[in-house]
């Protein structure tokens, strides 16, 4: 399904295009066309809405769940000591996979129609398109599904109180993500942390994500 010497038409649905790069896909998807305006993913118009999203839905759609979690805890008996360190242990946990997979999974180096289709869906597009404004956050749709394997997970790791607690501090990791991942785009900062994130995101999430863990490991122990 590889065409060789194949050439993306930007002017149509690009998702089932990319594929047909093959070998070419990893330096095509690494030259970026920094435009707000986005192109078209799909020629429904339905699948092509669900890939766009305003920045402010995140918190809008999620926070009122991180909310309803942690005062499910609250009410099942957890106190609030208990809860604030059982969200901070869910925000560690999202850190740690988001970690992982921008580490792992989404740098993937691909060849295969469905291998670059798949990647370019995942977070090729982040790439290729940087500051398309509507494509800097994770779809809800999307987000959705994957919180219910991800709640099935907590549950069976956790005891029926703090699971809540823990679901709400790793919703509450992803959603802070999100939101500063849209602001490191758009945004100018010229200070601080926000600025050193906006130079060497990768590097300084890993400085992070090194730190939180020492943090925690001080205070188990």
């Amino acid at each position: 399904m590889v065409a060789e010497g194949f050439k993306v038409d930007l002017d149509k649905p690009l998702v089932f295009q990319v594929g047909h790069l093959g070998e070419a896909y990893q330096e095509w998807v690494h030259q970026p066309i920094p435009t707000k305006e986005g192109p078209r993913f799909f020629e429904s118009d339905f699948w092509e809405f669900l890939t766009r999203t305003v920045w402010w839905a995140i918190p809008t759609i999620w926070l009122p769940v991180v909310c309803y979690s942690i005062s499910t805890s609250i009410h099942m008996g957890c106190t609030v000591p208990e809860v604030a360190l059982i969200v901070a242990f869910g925000i560690f946990i999202w850190t740690l996979m988001e970690y992982t997979l921008h580490r792992f999974l989404f740098h993937i180096h691909t060849t295969s129609y469905w291998g670059n289709t798949f990647h370019y869906l995942l977070h090729g597009c982040h790439h290729k398109h940087p500051m398309d404004g509507l494509r800097l956050v994770f779809p809800p749709a999307a987000t959705a599904i994957l919180l219910v394997p991800l709640w099935k997970l907590v549950k069976s790791l956790a005891t029926p109180t703090a699971a809540p607690a823990l679901f709400g501090g790793a919703l509450l990791g992803y959603v802070v993500y999100d939101v500063t991942h849209y602001y490191l785009h758009h945004g100018q900062p010229t200070i601080g942390v926000p600025k050193s994130l906006k130079v060497d995101k990768l590097s300084v999430w890993e400085d992070a994500f090194r730190s939180l863990l020492v943090s925690l490991v001080k205070f188990l122990n």
